[in-house]
């Protein structure tokens, strides 16, 4: 299930293996670079993404709903947003 608490994703984030900042960059960019930074990563660790593409809230929804890999928390403050993303077993 999603953390939308801000407190409880910032411990999500300093807990991250690693860290993308896309912020400045547009649709679909944020979405195309967090793919290929889970898939660098082992199933089961956590990607943290910086943006701030407003779109992107709607875009790491759905590719959470497709099922590959789980949006453990998102946040958004002043237009920056945040996601942690556990990469899912099976690609």
């Amino acid at each position: 299930m999603a953390l939308e608490h801000p407190d409880d994703i910032r411990q999500w984030e300093q807990a991250a293996d690693q860290t993308l900042d896309v912020t400045g960059l547009a649709c679909p960019m944020p979405l195309l670079k967090a793919r290929q930074a889970l898939a660098a990563l082992e199933a089961g660790q956590r990607l943290h993404v910086i943006c701030t593409d407003p779109g992107s809230w709607r875009d790491f929804e759905s590719l959470a709903a497709q099922g590959a890999h789980e949006l453990a928390g998102r946040r958004e403050e002043a237009g920056v947003y945040h996601y942690v993303l556990i990469k899912g077993r099976h690609q």
